[in-house]
């Protein structure tokens, strides 16, 4: 069995393959919590979907570095294994074009490998969490670039946090466009806001390479809005577990 771990800035997923069948489990991501803390989340996670500890292997990708190390040592801990960490010097298979790819997100090259080894051709990734990325692969398995913006609930956050007569909202799909209550406006802006952008980035990055590409959307968000964007091809919500995967088996 394979173990592998994806920290983001909200949540830690981690996602147990046996085989080719994948079990997948949701924590908060706590920068409090302490490496005692992060076994008995493990532990209880384990216990509670009867997934024996018995890990053949472990692999991590963080973009949060206070919760690495902690979750590294309880990995090692309650699976008794020295899990493999994304960063310079593993093995993806995937150059990096980037002027500095030190700076590259290692879910964003973890979610370009697991894309790629997939399709095979040029794409876009739309990753749609705490931030929204687009990463885009171009037809020899090139990682050449992308694009960040706010997430959907970090502008829903900031328009409530930041003016004074504005509610926060839930975050779903209004019934129209032009909003006839405050609450329906906001909703409004948010959802199909954020659908105009993600197609219009689409349509600029499709322009900029000259070629049409494939577009795939995946993260915690993107299922709130890849039905109704046309330009989107496929969805994908266990990418970031799927390329870890790709990439623990590129380095052993």
């Amino acid at each position: 069995m394979l173990l592998a771990v994806d920290i983001g800035n909200s949540n830690i997923v981690v996602g147990v393959f046996k085989e080719n069948r994948l079990v997948q489990f949701r924590l908060s991501t706590n920068l409090k919590n302490t490496k005692d803390e992060y076994c008995v989340n493990l532990y209880n996670l384990f216990n509670l979907h009867s997934v024996p500890t018995d890990f053949d292997a472990a692999i991590v990708s963080s973009v949060v570095p206070q919760v690495t190390p902690k979750m590294l040592a309880a990995i090692k801990i309650v699976a008794n294994i020295k899990a493999l960490e994304v960063g310079p010097g593993i093995k993806t298979g995937m150059p990096i074009k980037y002027n500095n790819p030190k700076e590259v997100g290692a879910d964003r090259i973890v979610n370009a490998v697991g894309a790629y080894d997939e399709f095979h051709d040029a794409l876009i990734v739309i990753d749609s969490g705490t931030a929204i990325t687009f990463d885009v692969i171009n037809k020899k398995g090139e990682y050449i670039g992308g694009a960040i913006a706010p997430g959907i609930h970090i502008s829903a956050d900031a328009l409530s946090e930041k003016t004074s007569k504005l509610p926060h909202v839930r975050i779903e799909k209004p019934g129209n466009v032009i909003g006839k209550t405050t609450i329906n406006s906001i909703q409004s802006g948010l959802f199909f806001g954020y659908i105009s952008m993600i197609e219009g980035m689409i349509e600029k990055i499709k322009k900029e390479m000259n070629y049409n590409c494939k577009v795939v959307a995946t993260g915690g968000e993107s299922a709130l809005f890849y039905r109704y964007i046309e330009s989107v091809d496929y969805f994908r919500p266990h990418l970031t577990l799927f390329g870890l995967k790709s990439i623990y088996e590129k380095n052993v």
